[in-house]
């Protein structure tokens, strides 16, 4: 494993580094953030990033390695974020969120789930694209079109689609979607699975009105299949329908976009 620590905390890069070594894992302390091409050319697996370490510049260092690196498994390790901060890094694009102070036993456990989530969607990328009724999923650009227009996915809801896709058929409970998606076990009462099904639903439904994709079995999980939901004739006019909506609604003055 090669890590990438970029923190000052020296009493929590100290305990960290005492649980690698013994892992035997290769690592690099840096006391700044370093342009995404250097962490490209250390061959890393994961980074764990305090954003404090840029100050305020830290959010948009964030957004810049997630963006530019979406094979590298991103880990913030922060003092005191709160909910609103870990949601924002969590969307921006990290994969986990810990807490300071933490035990290092935990965060090389993340670390790990992190990994390994990342090695298996390296091996689904190989596999190529995946079809299903009129949406394709392009694990090379970590994102799903229909008709040759991106669904504008975010990170989260493509590793979603991309773990159903590849589950065709079949009812993965909510746990078991958590676990696969996110990399570890799922909180009581947590209803992340629930509220991200429900976006990317919204997303294929309004580009793809002529299929049910995503199926719903109370109380165990969700099933992914291309099922025809209205006729051919429904679907052209829904989809004339929100296209003039979408017109109408970019040509207003003063209309948030």
């Amino acid at each position: 494993m090669r890590v990438a620590v970029i923190d000052t905390d020296s009493g929590f890069i100290r305990v960290l580094s005492n649980r690698m070594d013994a892992a035997g894992w290769q690592y690099r302390v840096l006391a700044s953030g370093v342009p995404p091409e250097e962490l490209v050319a250390m061959k890393i697996n994961a980074v764990v990033f305090d954003p404090d370490v840029i100050g305020e510049g830290g959010w948009e260092y964030l957004e810049r390695i997630c963006g530019m690196l979406p094979d590298l498994g991103v880990i913030v390790c922060a003092n005191g974020g709160t909910v609103s901060q870990r949601v924002r890094g969590l969307r921006i694009g990290a994969d986990d969120w810990v807490n300071k102070p933490c035990h290092p036993e935990e965060v090389i456990a993340r670390i790990e789930a992190v990994v390994r989530r990342r090695r298996r969607h390296s091996n689904e990328q190989d596999a190529g694209p995946l079809v299903v009724g009129e949406i394709e999923i392009r694990p090379d650009q970590f994102q799903a079109f229909i008709a040759g227009q991106s669904l504008d996915l975010t990170r989260r809801e493509f590793e979603l689609i991309q773990l159903l896709a590849h589950n065709e058929g079949k009812v993965l409970d909510r746990e078991s979607i958590y676990q696969r998606v996110w990399g570890y076990a799922m909180a009581h009462g947590d209803r992340s699975v629930d509220v991200f099904i429900r976006k990317l639903r919204t997303k294929l439904e309004r580009r793809s009105p002529a299929y049910t994709y995503i199926h719903t079995h109370f109380g165990v999980g969700y099933r992914f299949a291309a099922e025809s939901s209205i006729s051919a004739a429904e679907a052209t006019a829904k989809v004339s329908s929100d296209r003039a909506t979408d017109d109408a609604g970019a040509a207003a003055p003063g209309v948030p976009v």
